[in-house]
């Protein structure tokens, strides 16, 4: 049975990688300035950051519909027997739902699963899917095992400025304008597909140590681990972030490091960065 891999673009994985594996990749919106634009197709971060910055208003996103779902279940299903759709969190977006509206057109042949994940949350998904299927695993092993990371696994993030979280109803005014003037990080994280907040720290080191200080403890006891890096704007930190949790003394591997793709940006921001892990 020839089963073919539909996500949506918030998973950030690079088109060269994506295009390498055959997965089939549904875009979000991004609404800036009047215009809609296709995520990773036809506006960057940068450039949504500068238009901010020159006083444009914050950008607002959008899920695919549930007629772009349907186009590449159409095609894909041209190549496959069946399709595994893996998306972002149906805590974070509505793409779940038109993933599942369009596969009632497509009766027995699509199984939507719901990460609840975003970024490479989403990807690593993805590529481990991928990885089993190349294997000749079958698809309701593949979806145990997806299962089986979507509850274990860690994620930690950071964020240069607080303004977008507050502009997304992430916080609240008064503790930006609060974290802003006293330098304070906060140390985000997934909980049950929603963002939370797992920490809070004064300063850019202060963060990064307090994300692999977590780490370690949530690494403690197991096997190998695969950890996955993102990051919107100048690599450096989340470089800094990487040496620092491949220093840790845990045995984690680097899979793979990625800028967020627009929609992700949108929500957090210039200078995020942090990174997923699952262990095997």
């Amino acid at each position: 049975m020839r089963i073919a891999l539909v996500t949506d673009s918030t998973a950030d994985l690079p088109r060269p990688l994506r295009e390498r594996l055959g997965v089939w990749v549904v875009p979000l919106y991004v609404n800036l300035g009047g215009r809609v634009y296709r995520d990773w197709e036809e506006i960057t971060p940068k450039e949504i950051f500068a238009k901010v910055r020159s006083g444009e208003a914050f950008p607002t996103t959008s899920q695919p519909s549930p007629e772009d779902f349907a186009k590449a279940y159409g095609e894909a299903l041209k190549e496959a027997d069946h399709i595994l759709s893996i998306h972002i969190s149906s805590k974070l977006s509505g793409t779940v739902q038109s993933a599942l509206l369009a596969a009632e057109g497509f009766p027995g042949k699509v199984a939507v699963f719901d990460s609840q994940a975003a970024s490479l949350g989403v990807g690593m998904m993805v590529l481990r899917a991928q990885e089993l299927l190349s294997e000749g695993v079958g698809l309701e092993a593949v979806l145990e095992e997806l299962s089986r990371i979507r509850a274990d696994h860690f994620v930690r993030f950071t964020v240069a400025t607080l303004e977008f979280l507050r502009r997304g109803g992430r916080i609240g005014g008064a503790q930006a304008l609060l974290g802003t003037l006293l330098n304070i990080k906060p140390v985000l994280t997934l909980k049950e597909g929603r963002v939370e907040t797992a920490g809070r720290a004064r300063g850019e080191r202060k963060a990064r140590e307090e994300i692999v200080r977590d780490f370690r403890a949530w690494a403690s006891g197991r096997g190998r681990i695969r950890a996955f890096f993102l990051y919107s704007g100048e690599e450096e930190a989340v470089r800094e972030l990487k040496e620092m949790v491949l220093a840790s003394g845990t045995p984690v591997e680097e899979a793979l490091v990625s800028e967020l793709g627009a929609v992700i940006a949108s929500h957090t921001g210039p200078g995020t960065y942090g990174f997923y892990a699952y262990g095997l």
